[in-house]
């Protein structure tokens, strides 16, 4: 039996904290930045959050990556370089880019970025929880619904949805759930 392969995707939490008063000002130049990002080759998305309550000028970037030449090429184009420059001039001081790889991602605090990530064992039980009732689900349930579209077709409908779900809805509320035992120090 071969070895699984290896999860080559990098997550970057950015943290920035704007000056008073740009907090509008860089909502928008965030979503400008945020239609360039998707569009360049190998994001695989990316997420922006606001602590409202306890500082409502701080912002969390995730941003990730299908590997890290895709992160590499990212932030060696100079439109990057541009789009760093703009948004410095809204914020107080240089961002805080901490870069994770593979599904530690998934398992990153946004209100405490220099939280270690839990021990892989932790991780694994956890995506298994959000992964196993996905994979037994939509499979027949688009086989239903998708009669005669081919199955490879079928298949990779099934993929995207789990891969969205899982990243989008069902990691988040499982760390939420599990916050406590997957960070016992955090």
């Amino acid at each position: 039996m071969s070895p699984l392969p290896e999860d080559t995707t990098v997550t970057v939490v950015v943290r920035r904290t704007t000056k008073p008063g740009c907090e509008s000002d860089f909502e928008n130049a965030m979503r400008e930045f945020i239609a360039f990002a998707l569009a360049f080759p190998g994001n695989c998305g990316i997420h922006v959050l606001r602590s409202v309550q306890a500082n409502p000028r701080e912002y969390t970037v995730i941003d990730r990556f299908a590997d890290p030449a895709a992160r590499k090429a990212f932030v060696a184009a100079e439109s990057y370089k541009e789009w760093m420059i703009r948004l410095r001039a809204l914020t107080e001081e240089e961002p805080h880019i901490e870069e994770m790889g593979g599904t530690s991602g998934w398992f990153s605090l946004p209100d405490k970025p220099h939280a270690k990530p839990p021990p892989r064992p932790k991780m694994a039980l956890v995506t298994f929880l959000g992964v196993y009732p996905l994979t037994s689900v939509f499979p027949r349930l688009f086989k239903q619904l998708l009669p005669g579209w081919h199955p490879l077709l079928v298949n990779v409908i099934v993929t995207s949805l789990i891969v969205a779900c899982l990243t989008w809805l069902v990691m988040p509320i499982l760390i939420r759930v599990f916050r406590k035992w997957l960070f016992p120090t955090a």
